[in-house]
């Protein structure tokens, strides 16, 4: 079938204004937000408004042999969604239905186009809680997090988004319909193909609905931030806090590049009172009196591993101004120049090592490297920040970003812990699951989409 054909099947399929093929348009909807990853020529964009546009979609560009490479809002950092030449990007974003919500089963059925920040809006009116809480929160999608298994500042005490999906329906590589999983509270029938599909990057099937648990409300979060001398001490108070069985609701923390950074962007000072300072930011959503023995707790544990400086907090609109300082990191940064975010987590007794490495690193390739993450388990998000325009600089990026991953994976970590691998850590994959896990991967790949139409080149090459 010619591209024509193709092109003329898909507007009588989805209608006109659902296919689009101006080069100035496609080129907006052909890469995310990360710069490293390669992206080639869509030859359309599509955005289909039902299930049946996306049954539709992938049923045409299987009989003309194109690519499809899904994508919701752009907000990844992997590259997992970037086009490649001739493909079809399928857009999901027109999903953006909120089916139900059971507040007695405590579950939501969404669409892939849904908001984050929406459904956490919208089910907060019945006194629930959708966990998982990217920090692009207020504009990536459903289907996005769905598609990177996605985590957030909340991972800590919440988990990443498979832990919040009871079930999936995907449409497969020959444009059927599966369901996976259950709307129960338990369920062992079959494998579990829902954690199969959530993460899998695009690369097995089209996620075109999920159920999703729920939780109750929590109580407004107390706040506590900590100033370290140093990172070893701060890294000294996760490993204490986590030991002594704490359990937060958030634990982030920032290095002193970052923190320079934000408080220049804030026109703030966050207290660190240390040119060499590291900050710890903990919430307790426990509420009352279990939520302020909880925080106490975590500060009496940060003043015993050298805190300079201790705030608690129940105020909830100064909580959420330190909150702030956390989620202005990118922000702050590029105020810099360009950013590589990188994303490793290790385990937490070795965040320390990970932010001494990264200096190490910044000071080897000549750059600023900036580290925060989620202390609370471990996930890491150091920047290489350099200048576009400069000859050389994007180069010595790159073997800052390569260098990052190489320490994580030296200090026992992954290479990526909520971001995905995408179309530029496929070596790096390789090299953590080794030959056998690859094996099964491409076996998988090969059962569900034989043809390798769905996201090529995105997590691993064929072999």
């Amino acid at each position: 079938m010619s591209a024509d054909a193709l092109l003329r099947d898909l507007r009588e399929d989805l209608g006109g204004d659902a296919v689009l093929t101006d080069a100035d348009v496609t080129a907006a909807y052909s890469r995310d937000m990360m710069p490293l990853a390669p992206a080639g020529e869509p030859l359309a964009v599509v955005l289909p408004a039902d299930v049946e546009g996306v049954r539709a979609t992938v049923r045409r560009c299987a009989a003309a042999g194109v690519p499809i490479v899904p994508r919701g809002a752009g907000s990844g950092l992997c590259g997992g969604a970037n086009a490649i030449d001739g493909c079809v990007v399928l857009v999901t974003t027109r999903l953006d239905q909120i089916v139900e919500v059971d507040p007695a089963n405590r579950l939501a059925v969404v669409r892939p186009g849904v908001v984050n920040l929406d459904l956490r809006a919208a089910v907060e009116k019945h006194g629930l809680f959708y966990p998982p809480d990217p920090s692009s929160y207020d504009w990536c999608t459903i289907g996005g997090n769905l598609a990177t298994n996605a985590g957030g500042l909340c991972c800590v005490k919440y988990g990443v988004t498979t832990d919040s999906v009871l079930g999936l329906e995907v449409v497969l590589a020959d444009g059927s319909l599966l369901r996976t999983g259950r709307r129960t509270v338990k369920g062992v029938a079959g494998y579990d193909l829902t954690k199969l599909f959530v993460g899998s990057e695009g690369t097995l099937g089209v996620i075109t609905e999920a159920t999703l648990a729920l939780r109750p409300l929590p109580e407004a979060p107390g706040t506590l931030v900590a100033a370290f001398a140093s990172a070893r001490d701060a890294g000294a108070a996760v490993s204490r806090i986590v030991g002594e069985g704490l359990v937060p609701s958030l634990m982030e923390i920032m290095d002193a590049t970052t923190i320079a950074a934000v408080e220049a962007y804030l026109r703030t000072d966050l207290g660190t009172g240390s040119d060499s300072g590291t900050l710890l930011l903990c919430q307790s959503d426990a509420g009352g009196e279990a939520g302020r023995r909880e925080l106490a707790a975590v500060e009496q544990v940060c003043r015993d591993a050298g805190a300079e400086l201790t705030h608690a907090t129940t105020d909830v609109a100064e909580g959420g101004m330190l909150l702030q300082a956390r989620r202005v990191v990118h922000h702050a940064l590029e105020a810099y120049g360009s950013c590589m975010t990188d994303d490793v987590c290790v385990p937490r007794t070795r965040i320390a090592e990970l932010i001494a490495g990264c200096e190490r690193i910044g000071e080897r390739v000549g750059l600023r490297i900036a580290v925060a993450g989620h202390a609370g388990d471990g996930n890491m998000h150091p920047t290489v920040v350099y200048d576009a325009t400069a000859e050389g600089e994007f180069e010595r990026a790159r073997r800052g970003f390569d260098a990052i991953l190489e320490l994580g994976l030296s200090l026992g970590g992954t290479v990526t812990g909520e971001h995905g691998v995408g179309k530029f850590k496929q070596d790096w994959l390789a090299r953590e699951i080794g030959p056998v896990g690859l094996r099964v991967h491409r076996q998988l790949k090969q059962a569900l989409d034989p043809a390798g139409l769905f996201n090529p080149g995105s997590m691993f090459s064929p072999g």
